[in-house]
């Protein structure tokens, strides 16, 4: 069973940066699409960013050239780099994992807040 836990969140000011980890446990990590998924209050939970087992990414529309996604194989960890950030950052974040084999993300973590002000 994998599990996912994250870490990293808190609260910055509009412009500040954030990097939030993911540690991936119970299955083999290479062999997952892991992905940060957010939501607002109010709004749907969105897919912000993913990384896909040959270490291809990609982003919404609204963090490309904010966000960056990564891993450390080694370490089973994947990461969430986040630039200037804007209050519309403000989010639950979610770490969400797939097997290559499925075709969607069936494991999630807590969530951890982030929270930019003006």
């Amino acid at each position: 069973q994998v599990q996912l836990v994250e870490s990293g969140g808190g609260s910055v000011q509009a412009g500040g940066s954030l990097r939030l980890s993911c540690a991936f446990s119970g299955r083999a990590f290479s062999t997952y699409i892991l992905g940060w998924y957010r939501q607002a209050l109010g709004k749907e939970r969105e897919l912000v960013a993913f990384i896909n087992a040959g270490g291809g990414t990609n982003y919404v529309d609204s963090v490309k050239g904010r966000f960056t996604i990564s891993r450390d194989i080694p370490k089973n960890t994947v990461y969430l780099q986040m630039n200037n950030l804007g209050y519309e950052d403000t989010a639950a974040y979610y770490c969400a994992a797939r097997s290559i084999l499925r075709p969607t993300f069936d494991y999630w973590g807590q969530g951890t807040q982030v929270t930019v002000s003006s």
